[in-house]
């Protein structure tokens, strides 16, 4: 049985889409720029805040990306206010990381997302004390797929990698626990589909959460 399960955030257990598209193109009106869509939205996310940022810009009319430091003002003030809109967790995640902590299984968060609105998605959707940690994209700590952030919570939580499970929905992801020496559970109900993820070194692929709690007491 595993002792601890890390997950990502946007996709794996939040349906955020809305909301990132809605912050990303309030962002490119600001600024003048066209729109991008739901679809090129979940291509984009995945690598942090700049990234999605870089490319929505790119594919709105600055292909160079030369006005990304106004851009990354705009959406850090936007996103700042919006990262709950329309935000809610996935049918059968509550109740999947419910049944982990009647478990006795070490719940976190590890989001590529700008680390307070990673917390404050987590604090308006999940009951205090869900989680052990919450961690989103910091100064100083390389983002996912390095694997820095993965020891670091594996540190914390007093486990070690074969005891855990790093769960997500992007080939980013994937990649995280590959590097990380951890068991990647690729979900297909986020923003990459089962190909991806299983191209990208997924050790389990599960269409529903219930299956997560079967992985972990295997």
């Amino acid at each position: 049985m595993y002792k601890a399960c890390i997950f990502d955030l946007d996709g794996t257990l939040t349906d955020t889409l809305e909301s990132l598209t809605y912050s990303v193109n309030t962002t490119l009106r600001e600024l003048g720029l066209g729109q991008i869509t739901p679809t090129q939205c979940k291509e984009f996310v995945g690598s942090g805040a700049r990234r999605l940022i870089e490319q929505s810009i790119q594919a709105t009319g600055d292909p160079e990306a030369s006005r990304i430091e106004e851009a990354m003002e705009a959406y850090g003030r936007i996103f700042k206010v919006h990262c709950t809109y329309h935000v809610a967790p996935y049918d059968g995640i509550v109740g999947m990381l419910q049944e982990l902590k009647k478990e006795g299984v070490q719940l976190a968060v590890l989001s590529n997302k700008p680390h307070l609105q990673t917390q404050d998605v987590v604090a308006t959707f999940f009951e205090e004390g869900t989680f052990a940690r919450v961690y989103g994209q910091q100064e100083g700590v390389p983002r996912k797929p390095d694997p820095a952030a993965v020891h670091m919570v594996l540190e914390e939580l007093g486990v070690s990698e074969k005891e855990c499970l790093y769960i997500g929905d992007s080939d980013v992801d994937m990649l995280t626990g590959c590097a990380a020496g951890v068991p990647a559970v690729g979900v297909t109900w986020g923003f990459r589909s089962k190909e991806v993820l299983m191209e990208h070194g997924a050790t389990y692929i599960v269409d529903k959460p219930q299956e997560i709690v079967s992985i972990v007491k295997e």
